[in-house]
């Protein structure tokens, strides 16, 4: 074990992470030179078109310290950046002993920086700092090291360099890992096999494969192995380490990352956090993980409903490699049976709907994401409301409960004049203001979750012309002044337009959602009504009007009354329409909607 280090790379989204990874591959030798490629540990789709890292992803490295003469086993752990996917962090974090601590040297210390940090310092690893793109001609790196030095309180001598993109600095970095990472520690002598679960996959024909950390023991195929958590016994049906692809071994040992091939293929078994042991082993379940908590909540329905079964195998199969996903069954009159379904954030939400259509083929209605509301009505009922469909209507409402985050905005000074007026409009509380670094202010809120959903990244980005970052965490329940706003089609409401505003702001999100929908519906055949009703009346109002068919098309000279007996047809005959007809809203409208397009 002496020669084995485990860390990972911890930073702000796009500060390089996934580039350096390909670089100390590279200098390891781990991957041929003809399959190496750009963000080689990101292998999802999605990851590889947006640039960024969703899933945390192990990658095994044999590093030749050659002033010693011996050959260290790098067991890295590539984490994701976007606020997110933090619980994704976390729990690379438990695996591990050491982070590099990575900085953009032409952005410096970020929001999310100082997140992750917190989060390393709290699961007591050994921070090795060191600042990326250092071949920018935009790098300011003396400066940037300085602020990294004083946030982590150390000798500015000891902040490494490093370039993703050219390698200038890699090899040091490798031999800076082996010199201050700690071994792992474990009982080697044990006679029975103890690990800990920090993610899984799922494969139709191998079943669930665990990735774990091995706290005690070894582990070989045809072990007979247990689920403590979970109680189910199994046998490893093939161990293996991560080359960086999967790669069987005959034995894993004590300190080693890893993967065992478990053959279990009923969803609910495996869970993170769950600790994985021989059957003789007679210890309590090591600590796990605290199961994520959601913190945006979305309706997904199928457009036809004769694919109900299919969603929901996909949902299962989705979370058994996204264990912070969570979804429970719903129904809705007008939308048929669907899913309400927790997520992390409107990012996590657009991946998890991503990947529903493009790796199970399924066309989706998504509702309006909303959060938790606790409510106490008139009567003394009080519920805890996860859908805007089910919150009571105006006036049967005493008391409304709604969660709060403090966040931390860093930004250039000279933005912070405009974002004050911007965040009023976002109903934030500014708790502290304090200058650092390269004349950048960072600002201390606390504000309403539901505002955060309410296009608060990209404004940020706009209002600081792209250089503003943000990092949050949930700080609790505080009294809501808000009210139900519902959608009607066709004198119809829409539940999947049914959202929960602020009543000072509720009759300019009622013209909104209207406008916006006149604008992205397409005309029906007969004249449609948009309406957004609140607080017990119509508060904005449109008429989409009719396609209208040319009857009299192909008459021509003749007796006026003939025209006039079609038109009076075509009259009645929309007339009958409008009382009767309903209005087919696509996947397109929805998802436009949703955006805000």
């Amino acid at each position: 074990m002496d020669t084995i280090r485990n860390f990972t790379i911890i930073a702000h989204i796009d500060h390089g992470k996934s580039t350096l990874a390909d670089r100390m591959l590279e200098a390891t030798a781990s991957i041929e030179k003809r399959l190496m490629r750009d963000q080689v540990l990101d292998d999802m789709e999605l990851e590889r078109e947006r640039g960024i890292t969703i899933k945390m992803r192990p990658a095994r490295m044999v590093w030749r310290d050659s002033a010693k003469g011996t050959d260290y086993t790098l067991n890295l752990i590539d984490t994701p950046g976007h606020i997110d996917f933090a619980y994704e962090v976390s729990r690379a974090l438990r695996a591990v002993e050491g982070a590099v601590l990575l900085v953009d040297s032409t952005q410096g210390v970020q929001a999310q920086t100082l997140t992750v940090l917190t989060m390393a310092r709290e699961a007591g690893l050994v921070i090795i700092p060191a600042l990326s793109k250092i071949d920018s001609p935009n790098a300011r790196i003396e400066e940037v090291r300085l602020e990294v030095a004083k946030l982590l309180d150390c000798d500015p001598s000891s902040i490494l360099s490093v370039s993703g993109k050219t390698g200038e600095g890699v090899e040091r970095l490798l031999e800076e890992i082996v010199e201050r990472v700690p071994a792992p520690s474990a009982d080697i002598a044990s006679e029975t096999f103890r690990s800990l679960v920090f993610d899984f996959q799922y494969s139709n024909h191998r079943g669930v494969i665990v990735y774990v950390r091995i706290l005690d023991g070894t582990v070989q195929k045809g072990d007979q192995l247990t689920f403590k958590i979970a109680g189910n016994k199994f046998t490893a049906n093939e161990v293996g380490i991560f080359a960086p692809e999967e790669k069987s071994v005959l034995v894993l040992g004590p300190g080693s990352i890893g993967y065992i091939v478990t053959g279990i293929k009923e969803p609910g078994v495996v869970s993170v956090g769950d600790t994985v042991a021989s059957v003789r082993d007679t210890h309590e379940p090591y600590p796990g993980y605290a199961t994520p908590r959601p913190v945006v909540w979305a309706s997904v329905y199928p457009e036809s409903q004769d694919d109900f079964r299919e969603l929901k195998v996909a949902l299962e199969r989705l979370k058994l490699s996204d264990s912070s996903l969570s979804f429970e069954e719903e129904s809705s009159s007008t939308l048929g049976r669907g899913f309400r379904c927790g997520l992390l954030g409107m990012l996590h939400l657009e991946i998890v709907s991503e990947r529903l259509r493009r790796e199970f083929n399924l066309e989706l209605i998504i509702t309006t994401p909303s959060i938790t509301y606790h409510v106490e009505e008139k009567n003394g009922k009080k519920s805890i409301v996860y859908s805007p469909a089910l919150f009571p209507e105006y006036g049967d409402v005493v008391h409304v409960e709604e969660p709060w985050v403090h966040l931390t905005l860093i930004a250039p000074s000279e933005y912070i004049g405009l974002m004050m007026k911007f965040l009023y409009e976002h109903e934030a509380v500014l708790l502290t203001s304090e200058s650092f670094g390269d004349n950048r202010t960072s600002l201390s809120l606390e504000m309403p979750l539901r505002e955060l959903m309410r296009n608060f990244f990209d404004e940020v980005k706009s209002v600081t012309s792209g250089y503003g970052s943000i990092a949050y965490d949930i700080i609790g329940m505080r009294d809501a002044d808000v009210v139900r706003l519902d959608v009607l089609v066709a004198e119809e409401v829409v539940p999947a337009f049914t959202r929960v505003v602020a009543h000072r702001r509720v009759e300019e999100e009622a013209e909104r959602i209207v406008e916006k929908l006149y604008k992205s519906l397409p005309r029906q055949q007969f004249a449609t009504k948009i309406q957004g009703r609140a607080l017990g009346r119509i508060l904005s109002s449109q008429s989409l009007s009719a396609l209208r068919k040319d009857v009299t098309g192909y008459l021509y000279g003749g007796d006026i009354t003939r025209k006039m007996k079609l038109l009076e047809k075509q009259k009645k005959g929309k007339k009958k329409l409008k009382a009767r007809g309903k209005v087919h809203i696509s996947q397109d409208v929805f998802m436009k909607v949703m955006r805000g397009e």
